[in-house]
């Protein structure tokens, strides 16, 4: 099992943001966002007393009429319920109890699992304010005053929230499993290479774009080792999106996109590589997971000879910050080479997570600086003193130089390069952080 997900829901205006923004400022590492990749950072990974949870803010439910709820409403809301292991209902105590408030109450019992009722907008310090015991007439236990602009009670809330987090063990079950999400635009044939490997039809394949609307997890042994299939709902382009249904299919599929090791990033043969095709393999690079990309439909593709090695360039003409991810040519209708697909997943998985020792990191920039000497800028020169691995996952190399602006990207682009060049490294992007000497982590 993946990190339990808390979900943030209520009406427009009640708070959400402004608390999903305090809880991640105050609690999640900044990540460097790739050149050219933008995401709506509707979720972020945040703990509390050594718990570690994902954090969605789903935006504000509206009701179409005074006196019912729209089924476009229930949809969006019933997307959010499924993924979350605990639900935080978030209300505006200077509004008091109002008919959404109650529809929305009536939906989030009928979903059984815990619900947070939360009162935001509790300014004063002191004893509860009289306008919280209202909020008892939703029926869903002890409401709880907040202020997320003044940041009052916050703590008793973190606590209430990690007192209904799922058993820690848990989340090691699936520790031994590679975790695959299958990611791409809508209609090119995720659903359908799912059901390929697995054998059943677990999911409905449709030539209506947009099908699945859900991610959904299938456990899978076979030969080359135990895995978790993570299907996902399609991302369409920004222009599409439209409706606040799809944006909630496109929060699934970052957060599949989050939860996995490796991401099959899909494409339409027919259709070539698209720049849709690159914000999505974008997101997986930016999130730092193992890349293959999954040319799909081949078989509709007529062939000569260089036909294959041809595709593959423009391929990679279109993806020049992630040449690293191999590319597969199947056909998930006939199941060509989908087999093979195994072989590549299990390879990158390795790949994301290995780990290199110091002195053979050493030795590689050693090599690379006497081959390519390090920049100089008015004089002074780039100095590089060593390196070493801080992670895995990707793999994350830390240099330190006697003067960080010297250390141009250029020339981080050539050590990348001589890194993969001596440790494989096929399939996952690698991240450099320089720092000087005697530099303190942030």
């Amino acid at each position: 099992m993946s990190k339990p997900i808390v979900a943030i829901i209520g009406r427009p205006n009640v708070g959400k943001s402004r608390f999903f923004n305090y809880i991640v400022g105050q609690r999640i590492s900044i990540v460097e966002d790739t050149p050219g990749v933008t995401r709506d950072r509707v979720y972020a990974e945040t703990s509390w007393r050594d718990r570690k949870f994902t954090l969605i803010d789903t935006g504000g439910i509206e009701t179409v009429t005074e006196d019912a709820i729209s089924s476009q409403m229930r949809e969006q809301a019933n997307i959010a319920i499924s993924v979350a292991d605990v639900i935080l209902f978030m209300t505006d105590i200077k509004q008091g109890v109002t008919s959404d408030d109650e529809e929305i109450a009536i939906m989030l019992k009928k979903s059984q699992k815990p619900i947070i009722l939360v009162c935001n907008k509790s300014d004063n310090y002191g004893e509860p304010p009289a306008e919280l015991y209202e909020f008892y007439n939703l029926g869903l236990g002890d409401p709880f005053p907040i202020s997320a602009a003044n940041a009052i009670g916050i703590g008793d809330l973190l606590d209430e929230i990690y007192n209904h987090l799922p058993p820690k063990d848990m989340e090691e079950d699936d520790d031994e499993r590679i975790k695959v999400a299958i990611i791409g635009k809508p209609n090119v044939g995720k659903s359908s290479l799912l059901n390929k490997i697995l054998g059943e039809e677990r999911s409905i394949v449709s030539d209506i774009a947009g099908t699945t609307r859900d991610a959904i997890d299938s456990k899978f042994e076979n030969q080359y080792g135990k895995y978790v299939f993570i299907d996902t709902a399609g991302i369409r382009r920004k222009s599409k999106v439209n409706e606040s249904i799809e944006k909630f299919s496109v929060m699934r599929t970052l957060l599949a996109i989050e939860r996995a090791d490796v991401c099959l990033v899909l494409i339409d043969a027919n259709e070539g590589i698209t720049d849709q095709d690159t914000k999505i393999l974008g997101e997986a690079h930016e999130a730092g997971k193992g890349i293959i990309v999954v040319v799909n439909k081949w078989d509709d593709i007529e062939k000569e000879t260089g036909t294959l090695e041809k595709y593959r360039k423009e391929v990679y003409e279109q993806i020049q910050y992630a040449q690293y991810a191999p590319i597969a040519f199947i056909s998930a209708k006939t199941g060509q080479r989908v087999d093979k697909l195994f072989g590549l997943i299990n390879k990158v998985n390795e790949e994301n997570s290995k780990r290199i020792s110091t002195s053979v990191i050493n030795e590689v920039i050693n090599e690379a600086i006497a081959v390519v000497q390090p920049p100089t800028d008015k004089g002074k020169r780039l100095k590089i003193l060593y390196g070493t691995q801080a992670s895995t996952r990707p793999p994350t190399f830390v240099i330190f130089v006697n003067n960080k602006e010297l250390f141009h990207f250029s020339y981080q682009r050539y050590m990348i390069n001589c890194f993969r060049n001596n440790f494989g490294l096929e399939g996952t992007p690698v991240r450099l952080i320089i720092r000087e000497k005697g530099e303190k982590e942030e």
